[in-house]
């Protein structure tokens, strides 16, 4: 079957870059020869398992040799590819359902994965229309921990375009999971641009220092929490981490008191953020200056509006749709990303998701304006505020709260309000505050708000 033009570009780039190294996971090491060598062997099993060309494969895993070399195989033969990582093997019948899966390829550590065909009647509704154009396609689910995800479409083809104008090569770890769209933009970036990816197999802390000094790693995508943690822990101060070119950071808003920490503790580093939406691929994005929260979105294809104090975005790269949701783009192309944002000069600057907005008695509290001031205290290591009904106010602001040290809660209670004030307006200093003992963040490190902080 005649490839799809633009994974012939890839596959071509990737065979000029045949003896660099492609990828690292834990002891072993391939070059792009071997990568290339990975993805003609799926594609031998492929013909043998008699996947065709439109069918749907679900790919469960983490960053591997072979991994990689599957999804690029099942590319060149114009699936639909459905990454799913551990965290969510839990769900994956559902997934699986919802994506209209055909077969399953797991790895689940061994020296071989495991083929699976599924009890499948065919496709319906956008997936089928989709399937008809002979195109690669890619599905990925949002994140909410609650309620039954959506599944966004991607042209596969249209997705890699984005990758075709040449970058910095360089060494990246894949702290993103398997299944984020960041997670697939650090690999196929890494990849074009013949750069070297490190897969971790725990993503702690220590970890990640340790894969740092030991592979001297230029470019960490992370999230503003796991930047948070790793600062709180101290541990970046026992390794050398001097090669670090670049700190990427996105999924979340940045609190300050993250930043400037971060910007303190790696003073040589680029601390640049990013903007993406599984809807619509991380986009193009430059900072007014390293470490600032101000940013610019756009490029070629991409067009930006604000309405009402929301980010609107066209893009010519955004999926197709939802498999299981109503189209959420308006008449023109729009998207609304439910982000609301300040303007500056051609800059903005993301404030929170509306959804997470808390409405004190019809004035605005932004989660993370909080969250900043709290940080600052010497006796809270993290906090996640959130809002709760009030019959009187509408909402009021209550925060969970990590702390360093034992605290009676009246006695924490009483720190916070006395902090807070001179800091923020008296109605965006927390009304409840709970002490927590487990994480205040997903398996991803994206900040747990709402009914989903555990223990409620």
């Amino acid at each position: 079957m005649r490839r799809h033009a633009t994974m012939e570009w890839l596959l071509q780039t990737l065979a000029g870059y045949a003896d660099r190294q492609a990828m690292v996971r834990g002891e072993r090491s391939i070059t792009y020869a071997d990568l290339l060598a990975s993805c003609r062997s799926w594609s031998g099993r492929i013909r043998e398992h008699g996947i065709q060309p439109g069918e749907v494969v679900s790919l469960e895993g983490d960053y591997s040799p072979s991994a990689c070399g599957a999804m690029l195989a099942l590319l060149a033969n114009r699936n639909v590819i459905v990454p799913l990582s551990a965290s969510v093997r839990h769900r994956r019948d559902e997934l699986a359902e919802i994506a209209q899966v055909d077969r399953s390829i797991v790895f689940d550590g061994g020296p071989e994965a495991a083929v699976r065909t599924l009890a499948r009647s065919g496709h319906a509704g956008l997936l089928d229309t989709f399937i008809k154009e002979e195109k690669p396609g890619l599905v990925l689910f949002t994140s909410g921990t609650t309620g039954r995800p959506k599944a966004i479409l991607h042209d596969f083809a249209a997705f890699l375009e984005r990758y075709k104008a040449p970058r910095d090569t360089l060494r990246t770890l894949t702290f993103l999971l398997f299944d984020h769209i960041g997670g697939i933009n650090t690999m196929f970036h890494t990849f074009a641009n013949g750069g070297t990816i490190i897969a971790p197999d725990s993503r702690t802390a220590p970890a990640i220092c340790a894969l740092i000094e030991r592979h001297r790693i230029e470019l960490l995508p992370a999230s503003p929490s796991f930047l948070n943690l790793l600062l709180l822990s101290g541990v970046h101060r026992d390794y050398d981490l001097s090669s670090l070119r670049i700190i990427t950071y996105g999924t979340e808003v940045m609190p300050d008191a993250t930043l400037n920490a971060a910007r303190l503790a790696f003073p040589e580093a680029q601390l640049r953020q990013t903007y993406g939406l599984s809807e619509l691929g991380i986009l193009r994005a430059k900072s007014r200056a390293s470490g600032s929260p101000w940013l610019r979105i756009g490029g070629e294809g991409i067009e930006t509006r604000i309405v009402d104090g929301v980010l609107h975005i066209r893009s010519g790269t955004a999926m197709r749709g939802y498999l299981n949701a109503p189209n959420p783009f308006d008449e023109e192309g729009w998207f609304d990303t439910q982000d609301e944002v300040l303007e500056d000069g051609g800059y903005i600057r993301i404030l929170g998701r509306r959804s997470e907005v808390i409405n004190v008695g019809g004035r605005k509290v932004y989660p993370v304006e909080v969250e900043d001031v709290l940080l600052q205290m010497p006796e809270v290591a993290d906090a996640a505020v959130r809002g709760e009904p009030n019959p009187l106010l509408g909402s009021i602001v209550a925060a969970a709260v990590n702390v360093q040290e034992p605290l009676e809660p009246s006695e924490l209670k009483a720190r916070i309000r006395s902090f807070c004030r001179g800091k923020l307006e008296e109605y965006q200093i927390p009304v409840k505050i709970e002490i927590r003992q487990g994480e205040l963040y997903t398996d991803r490190y994206k900040k747990i708000r709402k009914e989903q902080l555990p223990g409620r």
